[in-house]
């Protein structure tokens, strides 16, 4: 018998995947966690039976999130991530040893308890001693913060259940707040291909524009996500991700890199006429 794990894009658009075993499942108080084992991807991370990561395109998602505020700034010392429990975003950061203090903020320790014991590919620096783990609501914990961190990552899932409250306006104003002079705000900001993904994409991408004086939003090609066409939002108060980007400094240090490289970090932000329309116009 054939086991295949299926993931509805949209009401008439289905994705499925060949799977060799089903390694890990179990209800949280905040959502479904599974493990599965495939042909084509290796270990396969969904919640609420949406993929997170896989381990053959992983390095895609946290190389984008991870090293183009990054190459932008090269001085960032404390960062936040919120949500990431997989822990890609933390290995990631980990590999530059100017970074002094990382927290990271994820509301459901199932997550990263799955991760732990499933993922060592993206877990493996949760232990890193500049790492603290914080299992709590990080809407509440940037709350109240001010002029703290160089670097807030939002790696969190889609609009919906616990990860809902980390696309409204409030949430980015409280994030602005907590950034330094030369902050920057990143943040997996959904899909611009299928409707229902693009509609939230436009909400987040006009809600910072109306808070941040430097608002962008740049792509990857993600073979697992949603039409495989995923953005990132990027948001500073001072630094531009092109203008400013340090070019000759990040590649000074010599970080071997699967997807992101310096001439990359440029052409993501070139991006197709249908999605600037819709992030000038707020339309689909």
């Amino acid at each position: 018998m054939e086991l295949w794990y299926t993931e509805n894009h949209t009401d008439t658009v289905k994705f499925s995947i060949k799977v060799k075993e089903h390694l890990y499942t179990k209800t949280s108080p905040f959502q479904q966690i599974d493990v599965f084992d495939t042909y084509e991807f290796g270990k396969l991370l969904t919640i609420d039976g949406l993929v997170m990561i896989t381990e053959k395109d992983e390095f895609i998602y946290h190389d984008m999130i991870t090293h183009v505020p990054m190459a932008t700034n090269p001085n960032i010392k404390k960062v936040l991530v919120i949500g990431g429990g997989d822990g890609g975003t933390v290995r990631e950061l980990t590999r530059y040893k100017t970074i002094e203090k990382i927290d990271m903020v994820e509301i459901d320790k199932v997550v990263v308890d799955a991760s732990i014991e499933h993922f060592n590919i993206t877990s493996c620096k949760l232990d890193d001693p500049r790492v603290s783990l914080y299992y709590e609501d990080g809407i509440k914990f940037v709350e109240g913060k001010e002029n703290v961190y160089d670097l807030i990552i939002v790696d969190s899932t889609d609009p919906i259940g616990p990860g809902e409250g980390l696309f409204t306006t409030e949430f980015y104003k409280n994030c602005y707040k907590a950034l330094t002079e030369e902050g920057i705000l990143v943040n997996q900001n959904e899909s611009p291909y299928y409707e229902d993904d693009a509609k939230e994409m436009i909400r987040a991408s006009q809600k910072i524009k109306n808070i941040f004086p430097i608002a962008e939003v740049y792509q990857a090609h993600i073979p697992t996500y949603p039409s495989g066409h995923w953005l990132f939002g990027f948001a500073s108060k001072k630094l531009h991700p092109v203008n400013d980007l340090d070019e000759k400094k990040w590649n000074d240090l010599e970080l071997k890199t699967k997807y992101y490289n310096t001439d990359l970090h440029r052409g993501s932000f070139a991006l197709p006429n249908y999605v600037k329309e819709m992030i000038e116009t707020g339309t689909i």
